[in-house]
């Protein structure tokens, strides 16, 4: 299984996504920002790690919101995400990744990988 700390950078009623590799898993789709844990670190570390790296972003706080366990049938992937509560910096795609913000509304049009449909789902229902 495949532990991955996910991110949710919030603007109001916005939320910052970025783009997979074409050449990825899932590649091409949308989602949000953050990355696999790796053996001996905490869930937070990851995120902070993951969103410095890719976003150009310090964590400051993040509460947890859920945890998602999906079988793509080639890997099982399991989404520890997080609210960004509190972030110095502005985030950016520093691995050269498209990124955009999002009207949480909008987020109902992208493509994203079927792990991530929970999540939105959730931003919507906190947003309607």
């Amino acid at each position: 299984m495949i532990h991955v700390a996910v991110g949710l950078v919030l603007d109001n009623d916005r939320v910052f996504v970025a783009q997979r590799d074409q050449n990825a898993h899932q590649g091409g789709l949308w989602e949000f920002p953050g990355g696999k844990v790796d053996a001996g670190e905490t869930v937070e570390a990851a995120l902070s790690r993951e969103l410095n790296e890719e976003l150009g972003i310090f964590v400051d706080y993040a509460e947890p919101v859920m945890q998602i366990k999906h079988d793509y049938k080639d890997k099982v992937v399991l989404l520890d995400v997080w609210q960004i509560i509190r972030y110095q910096g502005e985030p950016s795609g520093c691995e050269g990744q498209p990124v955009k913000w999002l009207t949480v509304n909008a987020l109902k049009a992208e493509q994203f990988p079927a792990a991530n449909r929970a999540i939105v789902d959730w931003l919507v229902r906190q947003f309607s």
